[in-house]
């Protein structure tokens, strides 16, 4: 980790802190501060825009109830990652049961597109191959690369070992460079 990092996580540490002291400053600069790095992560499940602000709000919602189990000697990001992991779960969950009781009435007309084909406006190139990788490999990825997390932390935010995250991340680039090489065809 580099230094500056260091200063980030210390700072998010001690806002986390004045957090659970009940500081509303540290509140919203922690919010300020994390929202980004959840929101990618969420954005990531094939969630659409809706899904992803309440996966944030219900985070942070988590957040909030679970403030006093965190220990400030450890790092927070991972402690973070946790919560928001079980937050998609239990979202995940809650879909699947709805899901299973919801009984289709009607087909509609229209032929039905595989969301893989479509490229919408915004979408980058790197959103689009995140998609076609698992679940678990995309969550990895985004944690190392994206949030800036060590193997260690994430695989404490994932109830996962080190050796497991390692092997996820090989296994998720080695897609991601088959699916360049076929793409490139």
């Amino acid at each position: 980790m580099r230094d500056d990092e260091r200063l980030g996580e210390a700072k998010m540490r001690s806002l986390m802190v004045r957090y659970q002291d009940g500081d509303s400053e540290a509140v919203e600069e922690l919010v300020r501060g994390l929202s980004p790095l959840l929101w990618r992560y969420f954005t990531s499940s094939h969630s659409s825009r809706s899904d992803t602000e309440d996966l944030l709000q219900e985070c942070w919602v988590q957040i909030h109830r679970s403030r006093h189990t965190y220990r400030a000697a450890d790092p927070l990001l991972p402690w973070i990652f946790a919560i928001a992991r079980h937050t998609r779960l239990d979202a995940y969950r809650r879909r699947r049961r709805r899901e299973s009781r919801e009984t289709l009435t009607a087909t509609p007309p229209e032929v039905a597109v595989r969301a893989d084909h479509l490229a919408l406006p915004g979408q980058t190139l790197f959103t689009h191959l995140l998609e076609k990788l698992p679940d678990s490999q995309r969550e990895v990825l985004l944690m190392l690369k994206v949030s800036g997390m060590s193997m260690e932390e994430v695989a404490r935010a994932t109830s996962s070992t080190v050796g497991a995250i390692k092997q996820k991340a090989h296994r998720a680039y080695a897609k991601l460079r088959e699916i360049i090489e076929k793409e490139g065809e």
